[in-house]
């Protein structure tokens, strides 16, 4: 990921709070010649080691899992909120841009055995029911339903790079910079809105 140094995070623990927070993301590795890539939930974990990894599953007719027996090298992206930023919100003549933050995981990927499987969809299941009113739980559900998990490849990433940008118009004096700030929180966009906090954090 091309990122001027300007831009790149190199703090880790704002590194991982990301991945954590954002954790729906891009798997892309090479296929019979052909780039492939599916979203899903890719998760930041420790595996028995102590040594972070990235984990997730995707389904068994997925064409893309046939690639990694073939390359095991695998490319997982995460993106966060992003804004366009209109250059009349400067107080001098220059050219729109956008702001966004990103991180690229580059690694080597392995099927696990069903058993660590359904350990991993046990720990994502409570992670995202945990605020439900009634959460559902994996060991609660029925043979029938569970024969489900067969159809599906639990795999982990053994992280060997990551790339981190943070593009919040950091190039920008403090005056122009609250001027950003506040037209993003005019615009009531979401992902704009959620720019702004992100850039308040960075610049008080």
């Amino acid at each position: 990921m091309y990122t001027p140094d300007l831009y790149k995070n190199e703090n880790q623990e704002e590194i991982r709070a990301f991945l954590k927070e954002n954790s729906f993301g891009i798997l892309i590795n090479q296929t019979n010649g052909k780039l492939c890539a599916t979203h899903i939930p890719i998760e930041l974990e420790l595996n028995d080691d102590g040594k972070e990894i990235l984990q997730g599953h995707i389904s068994k007719l997925n064409p893309q899992a046939e690639g990694f027996k073939e390359n095991d090298q695998v490319l997982a992206i995460f993106t966060g909120p992003h804004s366009y930023i209109s250059s009349s919100w400067y107080d001098h003549e220059n050219v729109p841009t956008w702001n966004y933050i990103a991180v690229h995981v580059y690694g080597r990927i392995k099927i696990v055995d069903y058993e660590t499987s359904v350990g991993q969809l046990k720990k994502l299941v409570d992670k995202y029911e945990a605020n439900s009113k009634n959460p559902v739980r994996v060991e609660d559900l029925s043979e029938k339903t569970m024969r489900e998990a067969r159809g599906i490849f639990g795999f982990e990433i053994e992280i060997e790079e990551i790339q981190a940008t943070k593009k919040l118009s950091q190039n920008r004096d403090d005056h122009n910079y609250k001027n950003i700030i506040s037209e993003l929180e005019k615009t009531e966009n979401p992902q704009s809105i959620a720019v702004a906090k992100e850039m308040s954090k960075c610049r008080k």
